[in-house]
Parts: structure tokens; sequence; C-alpha cells
């Protein structure tokens, strides 16, 4: 049995494979990542080779072990994260029968219709957490069924891409508590819904138990530690969902923590100490018991800017940002909804828009109307949150829009609150590994996230541009409702 101080985590993203090693004491000593491929063989499908994740890791886990000098026995134990709910069917071995078909896969059309009427009486918001939606997997099981009946046959097992990855560590079979919440097939409390388990396909695989994250579910085998680099023995610990441990990796503890997340899509998740259950929003568990992250999701953020560098024929996102800087505040409305909306509107026949053109209107007024439009649909969250009795007290921001210090003033400005910037985020490993360190007891409390990555700059709102931001919002409210009707119409002549 492994006796080391060390801790690896692992994080199976959209894009590749990252690891990190965790010193308790002195911090994170090591990252790399691989990138991976996805694979869309036909409109809406999206899916990811489980082989490339385990090739990943068979190369990512002895090149940090050497770069570090240190032995397979540092590692005291392992934990992996990744995205939710993406759905390995594998065979009685765990050797995956076809590629993961990942959360936002969307080929289930006809079964999502199928369910939704087979459920109508089901209060699937209040025993889950969410409705059923393109991510829930008993539509996307319907669908193997149907579609790749050859597949679903020889299925003995269902799980989630991190618990997928556990098991071919050496853990035993399971699935994290927020996969089974996500999924749709479980209720907030941990059960199998039966309404919904009525209606999978015929021929029932194996899907479970639910474990919570931080909790010990095996070791690594001598197969696996052959493959790795690990040493055989080395205890395996439930992971969880990437966005969350993301979030709890940036610090969110307490009741009241926010984190922004600027990434390609907009997310923002808070702590509170209830279940907040809300058609606008999502729910996932957070790792320490007793407290749970209500978090939405908005299509666009990052994507949007990325659109719009390619409009302008590439140019770089710090010359936009200058010339934005020097822009009014406010001189446009812009509606971010190029890619439909998720949360809170769950609309996806919304589309964008610009109003309060002219001639003198500049590249930079056009980029801070972007910039702003997000914050925007940021504060709109928060307005449910308090809305539903959940105050945010301390606010956060990470991810690749937070290297722009002017978003960051924008997103203070139109909150109206302080924001913590945490530039450099090393993301949903590093939680990971501070849960495998929970799992073993070297870490012993789940609050060492607080303040173990501390922000790059705090930055305050601008009284006066937070008070021009309060009506530019109210306006912005405004034509998202005056324009939805049009959007719906442009969107079914133009699919």
């Amino acid at each position: 049995m492994p006796r080391g101080t060390l801790l690896l985590g692992i994080d199976l993203g959209s894009s590749g494979v990252k690891a990190v090693i965790l010193d308790p004491a002195r911090g994170i000593l090591r990252s790399a990542s691989r990138p991976v491929a996805l694979h869309s063989d036909q409109v809406g499908w999206a899916e990811a080779d489980p082989a490339e994740w385990w090739d990943g890791v068979c190369t990512l886990v002895p090149n940090l072990l050497g770069s570090l000098g240190v032995d397979a026995g540092d590692i005291a134990a392992v934990a992996v994260s990744g995205m939710v709910p993406a759905v390995v069917l594998t065979d009685v071995e765990g050797l995956p029968l076809r590629r993961a078909i990942l959360q936002n896969d969307a080929r289930a059309v006809e079964e999502l219709r199928e369910l939704r009427a087979e459920l109508i009486d089901v209060d699937l918001l209040h025993l889950t957490g969410s409705v059923l939606s393109q991510q829930s997997v008993a539509p996307t099981l319907r669908w193997v069924a149907r579609h790749e009946p050859d597949v679903w046959a020889a299925t003995r097992v269902v799980q989630g891409s991190y618990d997928w990855l556990a098991r071919r560590l050496g853990a035993d079979v399971h699935v994290e508590e927020n996969w089974a919440l996500e999924s749709g097939l479980f209720t907030l409390d941990r059960q199998p819904l039966d309404a919904v388990w009525a209606r999978l396909p015929d021929h029932s695989p194996l899907i479970g138990p639910v474990h919570c994250p931080g909790e010990v579910v095996g070791s690594v085998s001598s197969a696996a530690a052959a493959a790795t680099g690990l040493a055989v023995g080395t205890p395996v610990v439930v992971g969880g969902a990437d966005h969350v441990l993301s979030a709890y990796g940036a610090g969110l503890v307490e009741p009241g923590d926010c984190l922004v997340k600027l990434g390609g899509a907009g997310d923002i998740l808070a702590v509170s100490p209830t279940p907040l259950v809300d058609t606008r929003l999502y729910l996932d568990k957070h790792p320490l018991a007793g407290k749970w992250l209500p978090n939405g999701c908005m299509a666009t953020s990052g994507s949007l800017l990325r659109w719009e560098q390619a409009l302008l024929g590439g140019v770089g996102l710090d010359v936009l940002d200058a010339e934005a800087f020097r822009a009014t505040p406010g001189a446009l409305i812009a509606l971010p909804y190029f890619l439909g909306e998720k949360t809170p509107l769950h609309d996806p026949d919304l589309r964008g828009a610009v109003i309060g053109l002219h001639l003198g209107t500049t590249r930079g007024d056009l980029h801070r109307a972007y910039l702003e439009a997000i914050a925007y649909g940021f504060r709109a969250h928060i307005e449910v949150f308090a809305e539903r009795g959940l105050a945010v007290e301390r606010t956060w921001v990470t991810n690749g829009g937070s290297r722009s210090r002017l978003w960051r003033e924008i997103l203070a400005d139109v909150l109206g609150r302080e924001l913590a910037s945490i530039v450099e985020h090393p993301g949903a490993s590093f939680g990971a590994a501070v849960l495998a360190g929970v799992g073993v007891g070297l870490i012993p409390d789940g609050d060492y996230v607080k303040g173990a990555l501390p922000p790059d700059e705090v930055i305050a709102p601008h009284p006066e541009r937070t008070a021009l931001y309060d009506e530019r919002y109210a306006q912005f409210k405004e034509f998202t409702r005056v324009t939805t009707s049009l959007s719906h119409a442009l969107a079914r002549s133009n699919p």
C-alpha cells in the first residue's frame, strides 16, 4: 500500500485530459494536459472515445511522476473528475462497447418527446432537481436500444465518464451522486426514481450504486498500475462533475459563495444550504455534505467573442479590449443569444441582436456591448438566486475570459459587487486531488480549498457606472421581451 503524501487529480474535459499532482502542504506541484478528439458523425451528435481518455492518463501520469522525480508510492490517492452526465456503455469487464455519448449530444429528439409524454404526471423537477431534457440519460438509453440494438444487448454497465475511468483504475462499479442527479434516474436523496426506471428499455444493465465525492471505492489494480505507472493498491477516491469540482476548487464552501466562469459558455454557481429547485436553474450537490450548488449555464460567453474575432478577420482580443476601453459604457445594448439561450430562459430559438447602432458606431462600441450583454446574463441568474432566498455574498471569476481586465471591470459594475479574480484556475483536476486527500485523511477538512487559490486581483465596482448599468439592464430585459417573437419567427424560417 502506498504511503506517500502526494495526491493525483485527473479531469476528463471536453477537449482534453488534465492531471495535477498536489502536495497538501505546498500546493500544486505540477500539471499537464493532453488533447482528445470530439466526434460528431451526424448533426447534433457529440461523442468521445474512452480509449483516448485512457491513453491520455497512461501518458500523463508517468510523465508527471518522472518530471517531479517522485516514485509511484509517493502518490497516496487518486480521484477523477469529468463531464456530466456523459454515458459510457460497457461489457461485464468494463470495456466500452461504443464511444461515450456526451452531455451536449442532441440525437435523442424523438425519445425525449416520447418520455415527456409518458412522464407528464411525474414532478421530475422537484424529485430530481431538473426537468427531463436532452442531457437526461433515459432518452439516450432508449435511443441506443432502438438504433444500436446489438450494443444495448451487450451492455452490462452504464456509467459516467469519470466513474468509468475510476473503474478502469480499479474502483468498484459506481456512479457519483451528481451524475446520478443530472441523469434524471435518481431522486435528490440518491434513490432510483421508479417512474423513470420503468421506462428504460428492456434488459437492465447495472447503473449504480451511488457514491459521494471523497469516498474510497477501490484501489489501483495490477493491470492499471502497469499501464499508468501508479502503484498497486493506491486508493481510488470518488471525484465528481467537472463544473462542481472547478467551483469547489475555487474556494466555494460557504453559503452565498458564488463563481462566475467565463468559458466558451457562461457558467455561474452558488453555494446553498438547502436544495434550490427552480425551472430556470440546474441543481447539483456540493462535494461537502449538507450543501448544494444551484447553477446556471448561458449558451454563449467566450464563444460569442470568438465569433466576433472570426467576423473581424482574426483581430486579437487585446486589441478589441483596448478599443472597448475607450468606448462609452452602455452606448449599445446587445442580446447574446447567438446559440439561443439555456438558463434562465431555456429558449433555443432566441437570436442575437444589437440596438443603438449609428454611423458613428465603432468596433470598440460593439465589443463592449457583447461584454456587457454577457454580464447582464449573469446578473439575471443572481436575481433568480435572490428571488429564491439565496443572497450572493462573495463572488469569484475564473476561466479564459477572466484574463480580460476590462471584462472583469464590466462584470463588477453590472453586478454591483466586488469580484475576486482567479485568472489561472487549475480547473476541476485540482478539486479532484483535494477530494482524494479528503478520502484518505491527508486533508482532514474539506474547507482546505478556502484560500488555497488566492485571488490575483479584487475589482470593486464604480458606483456611477453601476447606476448606468442598472438602467441598461432593465432595457436589456425589455429588449429581450420585445424581440422574442421575432427571434422565434426567424428561427423557424432559418433553422
